[in-house]
């Protein structure tokens, strides 16, 4: 005989009136109902046994697989209970076959619907029972975001983690009590957001303000062309070139929550692109030029970088205030390559990246020697790119300066 499964039944604002007539039969005959207080508080002609749920999901799962094949169990859960909801751990424990899941109205169907916008191109995160930190890149990188609060992580707690975090350039929308007769909806900027509170059963939801970002369009390629960036003029030539950003980016290995510098910034397009690899991480664009400190502030807002921090500084000068790096870029080194590289070998943890694009031979000499000297094994790559240009009716190839890329880790590269 087959094993009598457990029901996982989503449960709408409307209570009990919410449930088809079979859903209601479930949880009519059932002998043991699991669910939050809030949720058995709307069935009260229950006559099975009632276990509330709270922190003791290992708990309930343990319950529920003592009780299975033995009595008739139903699971209550908010909504849809596969919509970031309980189903998934309980799949997990007891195993998919053992379950049958019943959906609902979502409270983040409903909260979309009540604001008038639709939610099939939205990013959807939860902090219930979850760190906060974990959004912040998902928030960044999108232009609608739905986010499952709970008490803890309320909405002025989220709002100050994403500002935190150099995220903000959304409008915020507070769904409180979602189909009761106290349901409220509040629109508010992520700073005013921070300072308010809300009751603690809501949803929130993230639009971007102004539109899609500048960059939506180079947020999945490798490399930004060049002519995406500002430069200072006439210096256009000021920018490590696409390919060259490309290459030196692959040899960076930077990961999501990684702390990287950019060393002789310029016009920051690699202070950028590694902003969009460490999403969750801080990226600290190095430069000593006030001018070029101008056009990478133009670069952060078009891109919305807000996770790259400028510092004033004539590198190895105010590098001591920052947080040690995973990953290190120098494009410029203001004839302080050795003194640079010096005190990246003591900064940079086993397991470092650095990454230096050269131009002139005797610089490569100077590198490559400090890299040595700093328990470094360099790899260098010699980068010859020519582009084609048109010559009347015809196209021939012009060629870019060569450029040495030379990646260097602590026991990862191989000389």
């Amino acid at each position: 005989m087959a094993k009598r499964k457990t029901h996982i039944i989503g449960v709408a604002p409307g209570g009990a009136a919410s449930l088809t007539a079979a859903a209601q039969r479930l949880v009519a005959g059932a002998e043991i109902v699991f669910g939050g207080q809030r949720l058995l508080d709307m069935f009260p002609g229950l006559t099975g046994e009632k276990i509330p749920i709270g922190k003791n999901l290992a708990e309930i799962a343990g319950r529920i697989k003592e009780c299975q094949g033995r009595k008739r169990t139903v699971v209550l859960a908010s909504g849809d209970p596969g919509f970031f909801g309980i189903a998934g751990y309980l799949s997990r424990a007891l195993g998919r076959s053992a379950i049958n899941i019943i959906p609902n109205l979502s409270a983040m169907q409903l909260a979309f619907a009540r604001i008038g916008v639709s939610w099939d191109d939205a990013a959807f995160v939860s902090v219930h029972a979850r760190p906060i930190g974990d959004i912040v890149a998902r928030v960044r990188l999108s232009d609608k975001v739905g986010i499952f609060t709970d008490g803890e992580h309320t909405p002025a707690a989220i709002a100050a983690a994403l500002l935190d975090g150099g995220v903000n350039g959304y409008r915020a929308y507070v769904c409180e009590n979602l189909g009761g007769p106290d349901e409220r909806i509040t629109r508010a900027s992520l700073k005013s957001l921070r300072r308010r509170s809300f009751s603690p059963l809501n949803t929130l939801i993230l639009l971007r303000e102004g539109g899609k970002p500048a960059d939506t369009v180079a947020r999945g390629a490798p490399a930004i062309p060049d002519a995406g960036f500002y430069r200072r003029r006439p210096r256009a030539g000021l920018i490590t070139k696409q390919e060259i950003r490309a290459i030196s980016l692959a040899k960076m290995q930077i990961a999501g929550g990684d702390t990287v510098w950019d060393i002789g910034a310029g016009s920051g397009a690699v202070a950028i692109e590694a902003s969009r690899l460490a999403s969750a991480g801080r990226v600290y664009a190095v430069e000593k030029n006030e001018a070029d400190l101008a056009i990478i502030r133009k670069n952060i807002r078009k891109f919305r970088a807000g996770n790259v921090t400028l510092v004033h500084a004539c590198a190895p000068d105010g590098l001591d205030g920052l947080p040690p790096p995973a990953a290190v870029f120098i494009g410029g080194s203001g004839g302080k390559m050795e003194e640079i590289i010096g005190y990246v070998a003591r900064r940079l943890p086993a397991g470092g990246r650095a990454v230096i694009n050269i131009v002139g031979l005797e610089n490569l000499n100077t590198a490559v020697n400090a890299l040595r000297k700093g328990g470094f094994q360099p790899e260098i790559t010699l980068v010859n790119i020519a582009r084609s240009t048109g010559v009347q009716e015809l196209t021939r190839l012009a060629a870019l300066n060569p450029v040495f890329v030379i990646a260097a880790g602590k026991g990862l590269i191989d000389a």
